[in-house]
């Protein structure tokens, strides 16, 4: 594997309670290598080589970056404690050496999902949409990270980072569209989707 340029480092994700930052810089430096940009719906991100992956507030960033998407990944929002012990339990690490592919998918929701209150929301998210049970069948072939941006006044609410090994690429595409046929993706307004290899 080629090292990450100027000191960039990709950091394997521990389980952690305590928020993290993390940036998804766009550009053309970063180890993961940019297969594709697709627009889901919304306006796209404009095209880049690579994606570099940094944890930390203080790390340093690629130098002229076409974009720059941070979030912060802490504790779940919408999980029940029996479905936080089976994520947790179930769930891989981020980094492992067979998981050469990723996907890193942005995505917005509109303002009438943010006015509905946090049991209404979470009765879409799961009672309805089923998006926690329809994840746990794909684990651990799927591993995945939920970062938050809403908060920090990012463009996008959320951005969902997913590793898998490339004999595991057809059931992440039938993960993906399985969770976008769902009540819930009725209420995303913009959506992108960034496909990756591992740079080799």
């Amino acid at each position: 594997m080629v090292s990450p340029p100027m000191g960039i480092s990709y950091v394997k994700a521990k389980r952690t309670t305590v928020p993290l930052l993390t940036s998804f810089v766009g550009g053309d430096a970063g180890s993961w290598v940019v297969a594709r940009i697709d627009r889901i719906t919304g306006p796209s991100l404009p095209r880049v080589r690579q994606v570099a992956v940094i944890e930390g507030a203080g790390a340093p960033l690629p130098p002229d970056p076409r974009w720059v998407l941070r979030g912060v990944a802490g504790h779940e929002r919408y999980t029940t404690r029996e479905e936080h012990k089976t994520l947790a339990r179930r769930q891989e690490e981020l980094g492992r050496p067979t998981a050469t592919h990723a996907a890193l998918i942005p995505v917005s929701k509109s303002s009438a999902w943010w006015q509905l209150s946090q049991d209404e929301r979470r009765a879409i998210f799961e009672e309805t949409s089923h998006h926690i049970a329809i994840g746990m069948e794909y684990l651990p072939s799927v591993a995945r990270r939920l970062h938050h941006g809403r908060d920090l006044g990012e463009p996008f609410d959320f951005l969902t980072w997913f590793e898998f090994a490339a004999n595991h690429e057809a059931a992440f595409e039938e993960l993906i569209a399985r969770l976008r046929s769902t009540e819930e993706w009725s209420y995303v307004v913009r959506e992108v989707d960034i496909r990756l290899r591992k740079e080799m």
